[in-house]
């Protein structure tokens, strides 16, 4: 069943990663380029390239279908940031895991209030990928 499930490693291309306040996202990373752009501690924006093994991305890939990564909605933000999207704080980060033939994009706040089951997926996802994107950089420097 796993080989014909719709998202297959062997398909696997890319895992975009962002987040940030919802208006500047600015700490981001793209698997494809390496790049890795974050705000330091002193509000300055650095850039780096880490690469993510093959074993990162295989251990994403099989973490986003044991919580279901595939199953939440896209749009998972908060009450502040529909209400009043040009002050909203809370912070936002959007997760795409990219395949041959499609992708799976979402966006969560952390003050999302929905469905338990999928906030706690969602949250349990981002930190995985910051996990591993920790763990990658830390090899390369």
């Amino acid at each position: 069943m796993i080989s014909n499930a719709p998202f297959r490693f062997t398909d696997f291309q890319s895992v975009v990663f962002r987040y940030g306040e919802p208006n500047h996202l600015d700490n981001q990373y793209d698997s494809n380029t390496g790049i890795f752009q974050y705000v330091t501690k002193s509000n300055e924006i650095e850039k780096d390239t880490v690469r993510m093994s093959k074993d990162d991305l295989l251990y994403l890939h099989r973490k986003a279908q044991e919580l279901g990564f595939w199953n939440l909605d896209d749009d998972m933000t908060g009450p502040e940031a529909k209400q009043n999207p040009k002050n909203a704080t809370i912070p936002r980060y959007y997760l795409e895991l990219n395949y041959k033939d499609k992708s799976k994009k979402v966006t969560m706040d952390a003050d999302f209030a929905g469905n338990p089951k999928m906030r706690d997926a969602g949250k349990s996802m981002i930190d995985e990928v910051n996990r591993i994107l920790a763990s990658a950089q830390s090899r390369s420097n």
